[in-house]
């Protein structure tokens, strides 16, 4: 019998998991096309490898287990898997075709409607994923400024521009990554001290688990202005999520440019690049950003209904109440437990993360054993509560009442030294090995 969404006997079954994954071996690199979905990501021999099916805020495994998922495909599915208003205007558009010899019309009203929602949206374009969207940005701020130099704050996607900066950088000549640096997020003065006549642009997720202090966007803003570099906002999280314009419309802080994706369309693949007249009018001609899939129409009709969706829903209200709920009941649990210096919950509320003190446990351990105990639980989780409209009120009670059975189960490992012991396959992976520091600017 499959798990539920429940207190199961044991933990679920993943054959068919498992033989999918070993056709996997040998014939895709790294097993997936997605490396936060990847099995690295989870407790391997526990947890199900592939999904097959998705419902609301509920998933299916190829071995029938059902899951309240708390990742919702790694941030796009806002309202719901299979949400029916998003489905509908899919299939009313593959009845009259997918792509075209010609533009399509869906492409001047998703313009549009971009243009009336996000703040810095004076001009519109389209591609299909956030690594091109940014990129884009960092090639026509490039040309914009004339400079070359390009200063980071977040994750940006693999590109050599960017990529090289990690420790994941082969292939990236050693050129380009002497092009990019990086600086702390709410340490102005790491910008500062960085920012120079040659920096095109600084380009940060404008939050993500961490929130801006001391007005820090707005001296990004006008660090940038000083020194003649463009703004790059980064909204590929929160963007239709933390608001509906994004973090832009949220802090009041308007970039020159600013990139888009993952929420837009509920999960099929569409991303924007936006921002100032006179800078997106380089690519006229002068900067080159074109490709096949850049109009496709399915995905252009997905992000019309799933913005509608979105205001008539007021979903970032939506997230923000039944994120507070979880966060602040994490929190009271974790301090009746005695784990407050041990475990936290951070981040905004539309998206928070479960966070473990080094000093008290090996954090990817800690959490490797939390995810395995929620797995029973019938609750498919990679560290963050990343909710949706699907998500209900009933759903936070079921997690906190998980997480009020699970947590005292890492509290006695932890006493008693057996973390790792009680995992029942191999922890939890980093993405990167590193995960700050990187090719700072000056030189440390």
């Amino acid at each position: 019998m499959p798990n539920r969404v429940t207190l199961n006997a044991g933990y679920p079954s993943i054959l068919e998991s498992e033989l999918l994954w070993a056709r996997a071996q040998g014939l895709i690199p790294a097993g997936t096309q997605t490396l936060a979905k990847g099995p690295g990501q989870y407790v391997n021999g526990v947890a199900p490898k592939y999904l097959y099916r998705g419902r609301g805020a509920r998933v299916w495994d190829p071995d029938g287990n059902e899951y309240l998922d708390l990742s919702m495909a790694i941030g796009p599915v806002v309202l719901g898997y299979a949400h029916p208003a998003v489905n509908l205007a899919v299939k009313r558009q593959l009845d009259d075709g997918i792509t075209f010899s010609l533009m399509h019309p869906l492409e001047v009203e998703l313009a549009e409607r971009i243009h009336d929602i996000i703040p810095c949206a004076h001009a519109v374009r389209f591609a299909k994923t956030g690594a091109e969207a940014t990129s884009a940005a960092v090639r026509v701020a490039r040309a914009f400024t004339g400079r070359t130099k390009v200063l980071c704050c977040g994750y940006h996607g693999w590109h050599d521009w960017y990529i090289g900066v990690t420790d994941r950088h082969a292939g990236v000549p050693e050129e380009t990554r002497e092009l990019t640096y990086t600086f702390d997020y709410n340490d102005i003065g790491s910008l500062e001290a960085a920012l120079s006549d040659d920096v095109a642009c600084v380009i940060l997720e404008p939050v993500v688990f961490q929130l801006p202090a001391n007005n820090f966007l707005e001296q990004v803003k006008a660090a940038c202005e000083r020194a003649g570099a463009l703004l790059v906002f980064d909204e590929m999280w929160t963007g239709f999520r933390l608001a509906l314009g994004g973090a832009q419309a949220h802090y009041g802080v308007v970039p020159d440019l600013a990139t888009f994706s993952k929420a837009i369309a509920n999960g099929m693949p569409l991303s924007v690049l936006t921002g100032r007249a006179d800078v997106m009018q380089l690519l006229e001609r002068d900067v080159f950003f074109f490709s096949t899939f850049g109009g496709e129409a399915l995905s252009l009709a997905a992000a019309l209904a799933t913005i509608r969706e979105i205001e008539e829903h007021e979903v970032p209200g939506h997230l923000a109440a039944l994120g507070r709920r979880l966060r602040d009941g994490y929190h009271a649990l974790a301090n009746s437990l005695g784990m407050s210096e041990i475990t936290d919950c951070v981040g905004p509320a539309c998206r928070t993360l479960v966070t473990f003190n080094p000093e008290a446990v090996a954090p990817l351990e800690a959490k490797s054993l939390v995810q395995q105990e929620l797995l029973r639980w019938g609750i498919l989780w990679s560290g963050t509560h990343t909710l949706s409209l699907a998500h209900t009120d009933e759903d936070i009670e079921y997690i906190l009442r998980a997480y009020e059975n699970v947590l005292p189960v890492l509290r006695d490992a932890i006493g008693s030294g057996s973390v790792r012991t009680r995992l029942r396959g191999a922890p939890v992976e980093p993405v990167f090995r590193r995960t700050g520091g990187f090719n700072l600017k000056p030189r440390t």
